[in-house]
């Protein structure tokens, strides 16, 4: 059972979540409750000095792992913080912990032994995202396999995780891989102690290649140094294994005829994008994670128009919500219409309709008839003889300057009226719409949610 020890200051240890030769890791708690991932190095740090190399080395690396959370990526796991041990003086990075199962337990029962087409492009997509993040910044992650990508069940993306390695020296490299090492995804050059940019290349190929055919290309049979070795050599000298053979036997085993033969519909591009990663020589494949997924983006936009359906890309709730949006749109045009009926009174009143915007805008005057024309410049007449008559009276003939005031023509008569009624009946008509387009929206999230329930917890990815 795994020693449950003191890890920092307000981080809580709550116990293993997995162990081995390279460290372990373990679930945190914060105050919050926040929870998270803690790596744990198996060499302690007696001495918190620049002086001393093996700190020094781990700040070093420490630093490169910051630079990738200036600007998060959703396909790299956060890191939280790093420091050494309250108790045994051990190296340690806290990650975010993600909820969701890891891509190796995605291949087991009750899930097929391979993975769709569709969700083979989507992880290759995201996986080579997070490896030209990491190289970005000079940060190479050494240990990429399939228990270190996990599906993020909050966010639908595939995270990479546990850059243990990362923060370990070249001399902890070497023995970590050496006798601790997922053997059945390292590169040619990593048994013989290097850990190259290129290196993560390789380990890419292995996942897609497991995810394609449903198996690694060197499966390691046993535990023990003969069956390590083994895997080793097969990586140095044999040829990689058909892929397609052994998917097409897996497929066989698990659908019908119409589904076998769409399943196996694999891009080209795809086959030799996962040959290029696998070669011995690092100087043929890929160079890194930015050529990589330059090379997976150019894939996926050369693929043919009728292998990229958006019914198999668009999720069926969008397409729902995207269905309600439209018929919300056809009551919205068919009121606009209906306003549109009052342009004649609107005229009448002075006021003009404007099409493209569908809003009545006033000109804020009406026409006076002649005879009332007359009769307003009589009235006129009499206000400003009064106003002169005024100021004559004024004591010793003084002349008074009034102050300056904004002059309406009485020609041009404000019918405010008719604008605000017809403002109210566009605004109440729209607030109607919106107000029945949340209904059928709400309705349709509650009954969304009565049918998850009844789904098991990942099968619903693929």
């Amino acid at each position: 059972m795994s020693k449950i020890f003191t890890i920092a200051e307000g981080l809580q240890n709550l116990g293993a979540l997995k162990t081995g030769g390279q460290g372990s890791v373990y679930k945190g708690m914060r105050m919050g409750p926040v929870y998270s991932a803690i790596k744990l190095i198996p060499t302690p740090i007696y001495v918190e000095d620049e002086s001393d190399k093996n700190y020094r080395n781990f700040l070093n690396e420490v630093n490169k792992l910051q630079q990738v959370n200036i600007h998060p990526s959703p396909n790299v796991v956060k890191i939280l913080s790093s420091g050494i041990t309250d108790s045994g003086s051990f190296p340690y990075i806290e990650m975010e912990y993600i909820e969701g199962p890891e891509l190796s337990e995605l291949l087991l029962p009750p899930h097929q032994k391979v993975f769709t087409v569709k969700e083979l492009l989507k992880v290759a997509e995201q996986l080579a995202a997070a490896l030209a993040h990491c190289h970005q910044f000079g940060v190479k992650h050494g240990d990429v396999k399939s228990n270190n990508v996990k599906y993020n069940t909050q966010t639908a993306n595939y995270v990479l995780l546990d850059f243990g390695l990362a923060i370990m020296s070249e001399e902890q490299r070497r023995t970590s891989i050496r006798h601790a090492g997922a053997v059945e995804f390292m590169a040619p050059e990593q048994h013989e102690g290097k850990m190259l940019l290129q290196t993560d290349v390789y380990s890419y190929g292995i996942i897609l290649y497991e995810l394609l055919a449903g198996q690694v290309p060197f499966p390691l049979e046993g535990g023990g140094d003969t069956a390590r070795n083994t895997v080793m050599i097969a990586h140095l000298e044999k040829e990689i294994p058909d892929a397609m053979s052994l998917r097409k036997s897996n497929l066989e085993n698990m659908f019908q005829d119409d589904i076998l033969h769409a399943e196996m519909q694999v891009p080209h591009w795809l086959i030799e994008l996962i040959g290029r990663c696998l070669q011995k020589n690092p100087d043929d494949r890929y160079a890194n994670g930015m050529e990589l997924q330059k090379a997976v983006t150019a894939g996926l936009l050369s693929a043919p128009q009728d292998t990229r359906d958006t019914k198999n890309t668009i999720p069926n709730e969008v397409l729902h919500y995207a269905a309600l949006y439209g018929e919300a749109q056809q009551k919205n045009e068919k009121l606009e219409k209906e306003l549109a009926t009052l342009k004649p009174l609107a005229m009448k009143a002075g006021i003009k309709y404007n099409g493209p915007t569908g809003e009545y805008h006033q000109e804020n005057y009406i026409h006076a008839p002649r005879k009332a024309f007359f009769g307003y410049a009589a009235a006129c007449t009499l206000v400003v003889a009064f106003v002169v008559y005024s100021l004559t009276k004024a004591e010793n003939n003084d002349i008074t300057a009034l102050p300056a005031t904004s002059y309406r023509s009485p020609f041009e008569i404000a019918n405010q009226q008719y604008r605000q009624a017809l403002q109210t009946a566009r605004e109440d008509s729209i607030l109607k719409a919106k107000m029945q387009w949340a209904q059928q929206v709400k309705a349709t999230e509650k009954a969304r949610k009565q049918n998850g329930k009844k789904k098991k917890k990942f099968l619903g990815i693929f």
